[in-house]
This record gives structure tokens, sequence and C-alpha cells, in this order.
């Protein structure tokens, strides 16, 4: 079968295309022929063996993959890697089925980024109505769902970071009250602007860096800073105790590989997800699909800040 494979650690140019045996499932694992394959920030931290679970070689990447079961089921899947292939295979309890009305783009952007908007701000975030919420990054696969699923669960006001115009502009189109440039030199100062004036309760952050540090002095009394990224490579200042009391304030990490231990968690969150979708009330953002071939180019793009929404890969191309 077609696949990409990694031999060696690096940046976007390790993504090879190879003809790989097909796998085979164990007990308890079924085989999916893979019509889309999510592309998630967090592969390209494993292409340089930077991601919280350490990989071995050669592999085949890929947390997320759509397709058909020998029996012709139509499932999503997360995976502990092996997407970026015609053919993958995943465990029973992570393998969910695709209701009628769902294309596979969009099941692809539920299973992983949906489920993790759903817990950053249901589980880990504990929104309450009325509460303010920043998003950074919310043109991207996480964003664009948890700028709908803040306003739809009463959000008093959603603010939006994103690197451009357009990506502002659909942030606000997805619901955020404000949108202001990722880039802000003063990511505190520009927070704070956004909300007239006022600190806030929520920030879900995924870039690290100074962007942290902004968003930490940010938070309000009794708010609550969750990071679930390092996507600027740059770790933040460290996290003096004494600032935390002096506002009551929180800092909660969330990685959505806890959730893959309790199955029930994903199932909560899909089934809302799906039902929302289904109904018209969320909207998947399905960016760009690449052919299998353009894997590394997927990756140029998504570290280079070039694209929006949930990226796929179409092993059938």
């Amino acid at each position: 079968m077609r696949a990409i494979q990694i031999t060696e650690f690096g940046g976007p140019e390790v993504l090879t295309l190879a003809d790989l045996p097909e796998p085979e499932p164990g007990d308890g694992q079924v085989a999916i022929e893979v019509a889309r394959a999510g592309i998630n920030f967090a592969d390209t931290h494993q292409t340089e063996n930077a991601y919280l679970a350490p990989a071995k070689l050669p592999l085949v990447p890929g947390g997320e993959a759509a397709g058909r079961t020998p029996d012709g089921r139509r499932v999503v899947a997360l995976l502990a890697g092996g997407g970026y292939a015609e053919r993958a295979v995943a465990w029973e309890p992570l393998t969910f089925p695709i209701p009628d009305g769902i294309d596979d783009g969009q099941a692809c952007a539920l299973v992983l980024q949906g489920a993790t908007a759903w817990h950053l701000l249901r589980t880990a975030g504990h929104l309450t109505a009325g509460e303010t919420v920043v998003v950074h990054a919310a043109a991207g696969g996480v964003g664009t769902l948890a700028v709908q699923l803040a306003k739809a669960w009463g959000a008093g006001r959603v603010i939006a970071t994103a690197s451009t115009e357009d990506k502002r502009a659909l942030a606000c189109e997805l619901g955020a009250d404000v949108a202001i440039d990722s880039r802000a030199e003063d990511m505190k100062a520009a927070i704070e602007a956004a909300n007239e004036g006022r600190k806030v309760d929520i920030v879900l952050e995924m870039a690290g860096g100074s962007v942290f540090d902004g968003s930490l002095a940010a938070l309000a009394p009794f708010g609550r800073l969750v990071i679930y990224g390092l996507a600027s490579r740059e770790a933040p200042a460290p996290v003096d105790p004494r600032m935390l009391l002096r506002r009551s304030r929180a800092v909660i990490g969330f990685w959505l590989a806890h959730c893959m231990r309790q199955p029930r968690m994903l199932t909560a969150a899909l089934d809302d997800l799906f039902a929302r979708t289904r109904d018209g009330t969320l909207r998947p953002v399905v960016g760009a699909t690449y052919p299998l071939s353009a894997a590394r180019q997927a990756h140029e793009d998504l570290r280079a800040r070039r694209t929006t929404g949930k990226l796929l890969l179409d092993p059938g191309a």
C-alpha cells in the first residue's frame, strides 16, 4: 500500500512516500480503508520527535482517519499512528460510526480537534454562561470549533486571535465578538483592549512563549488558562506560584490522549458534535485536502500559517 513513512527525524522533508505492507488488525482492532486522513499540528512535532509521546522509527504518522471497514461500515477513528496511508488499523473502542449527513472530512475535523475543543471548554475550562473566552489560533482546526462552541454554551464575549485579516474575518463569521492579531507585541494589552479594558475568564492557548505569558497576565480572578499545545516551539517563562495565588488564577494542561483511556469521554463529545453538525448549529471548517504524496507540502503550509480549518490527506490521490 502507499503510505507516508518517516525513517529519520526532522522537518517536513522527512515525510516520504513509500510502498509498505498493509497493517494487520490484531485482537480488538479493526482495519480501515482510508478515505481521508486528518493532519494535526501535533504531527509536525512528531516528525521532529518533539511531541509529548516519544516516537520510534520507522513510523507512519497520522492520528485519525475516516473510511470504511471490511464489512462496509463508514467510521472515523483515533489512531496510535498510521493514518497517512491507504489502510490503517484502529482499536474498536476508538472507532466511531459516521452518521448520515456527515462527510469524511467533517468526521475527521470532529473526532480529534472537535473533541479537543469540546473538552477544553467543558472538562478543562469549566465554561459557565456569561464568561469571556479567548481562543488563540481561532482559524485553525480546534479554534474554529471552539469559537462556535463557546458561543453556543453562552460565553458572554468570545475574543479570537489569528494572524491575518482573512482569518480574523472567518473567526468573526463563526461567532467571535472581536478578533485581534495573534502577532501583537503585547498580548496582555491586546486581550484586555479587546475586552474593553477588563481581564478575561478563560484562555485556550496553544502557542507557548510570549503568547502564554501575556495570556496568563490577562486572566481575571478565578480565570483559567488551558494550554493544549506549543506551536511556537518556544517555552513560556516559568510560572511563579505567587502569580496564581494573587489573582486566584489557574493554569490547566489538556491532552486528548487521556480521554482515549476513557472512551465514554470521547463518545459524549462526539455524540454532541455530530448532532450539532447535522442540525446545522455547528460548522466544521474543512480546509485544504492534499494528495497523499503532498504530505510534506501540507506540513510546510501548516507550519507557515498558510492554512485554515481542518487539513486532510486523500490517500486515493
